[in-house]
């Protein structure tokens, strides 16, 4: 059954958008402090929030996508240019597929290095593969250069809306933040 595309992101899709924007930020914020911290208890403390806020990140990219598929989401503006449309469908893909890609790493490296995940300090996670060092280390690699393009497909989408909003003037970045709609 094929549905037509909303005009306009829901209460869920933009709740959901902006809970997992902060997840994600605090997810880079505690890998760049933990990163450098010597090896201590509040260092693996730090290291245990970051899992949490990945493990928390993938099982809200389930409802996030799932919810997607349900509802649909708003075309992107049949105006701009040809190129433009297929940049903002790629960016957004890429998103999706990297905040799916970038905690599955993460996890399959924590498994890797022998440190299950377990949630919250109360739910152990299932180890995704048996500890390997050479495969640890490879995934240690993977994790992070997924992160950093993560991290730069963020910025060219941040880019993406300040341009829609501040050049363009064409509402693009009030479809995600209401309150600037002032029709």
């Amino acid at each position: 059954m094929k549905h037509s595309a909303p005009k306009n992101y829901d209460h869920l899709q933009i709740s959901l958008h902006w809970l997992m924007a902060l997840l994600i930020i605090a997810g880079f914020i505690l890998a760049w402090v933990f990163d450098d911290m010597p090896l201590s208890p509040d260092k693996f403390k730090m290291i245990n929030w970051h899992k949490w806020t990945g493990i928390t990140v993938l099982g809200l990219f389930f409802v996030r996508f799932g919810y997607k598929l349900l509802r649909g989401t708003p075309v992107v503006d049949p105006e701009l240019p040809a190129i433009q449309r297929k940049l903002a469908l790629g960016v957004h893909h890429l998103l999706y597929f990297l905040m799916f890609l970038l905690p599955v790493v993460g996890w399959l490296m924590s498994s890797a290095k022998g440190f299950s995940v377990v949630y919250f300090g109360v739910f152990k996670l299932p180890d995704l593969i048996a500890k390997n060092e050479q495969i640890g280390n490879w995934l240690v690699s993977a994790h992070e250069l997924i992160a950093y393009t993560l991290l730069a497909l963020i910025v060219l989408h941040v880019a993406g809306a300040i341009k829609h909003q501040l050049i363009d003037k064409d509402g693009t970045l009030a479809r995600m933040l209401p309150f600037l709609n002032h029709k």
